[in-house]
């Protein structure tokens, strides 16, 4: 079956920025959530990094309507299965397995999987994705590589994770294989860990803002 991009593409062409955050304490998900919103970043990833993260994705999924909750860091069908019965709307991978697109052809909740290299993007495409994530990106090779795949593998749209900032954003956000970037600068540790919702809000906006150049 393929991507199912009709659900993933609002997602990933509503917002520049799709914030990656990591929860450490359930209490700081759904005050984060709802500052990300506030600010004009809806649909948040994430990521199943911490043992209270499916704890969280449900608490948000069912406490902030105004989010769009996704998963990241989804490595297997376990993961997979998890995180939509937490409620995730969409799911992220850092790479493409067999067993993850069993899992996403069997659900009605798309797959965002990461590809770098050329054949990881080629089998990415025969297994039927075209959207696809980029990470990580700064270390694999950054704007530059990135640019040098749209020629030839022009029907690819990337989100880049991984070493994205506020100040390399604009630079991938003017790629023209580019619809957003992750990043999580938008939800600095020091400021989730003391409750900085106001200030979180307002990098939320500052991001939202950051558009494709015409």
């Amino acid at each position: 079956m393929a991507q199912k991009t009709d659900l993933l593409l609002p997602v990933m062409t509503g917002q520049p920025v799709i914030p990656v955050i990591k929860i450490a304490r359930l209490a700081d998900a759904v005050p984060l959530a709802r500052a990300l919103a506030r600010g004009g970043l809806k649909a948040i990833e994430i990521t199943l990094r911490t043992p209270v993260a499916l704890d969280a994705i449900k608490l948000v999924a069912n406490e902030v309507e105004e989010a769009v909750t996704g998963a990241g860091t989804i490595l297997n069908r376990k993961h997979f299965e998890g995180a939509v019965e937490a409620g995730s709307r969409f799911i992220v991978s850092p790479g493409l397995t067999p067993q993850l697109v069993a899992a996403a052809d069997e659900s009605n909740v798309p797959l965002l999987p990461g590809a770098v290299t050329s054949s990881e993007i080629m089998t990415a495409l025969e297994a039927g994705y075209s959207l696809l994530k980029f990470f990580p990106a700064e270390q694999a090779g950054g704007a530059a590589y990135l640019k040098s795949l749209s020629s030839p593998l022009a029907g690819v749209r990337f989100c880049p994770t991984g070493g994205v900032t506020e100040k390399n954003a604009p630079t991938y956000l003017g790629l023209p294989n580019v619809l957003c970037v992750g990043g999580s600068w938008v939800a600095p540790d020091e400021l989730v860990a003391d409750g900085k919702w106001a200030q979180i809000e307002d990098l939320a906006r500052q991001a939202a803002t950051l558009s494709k150049p015409r």
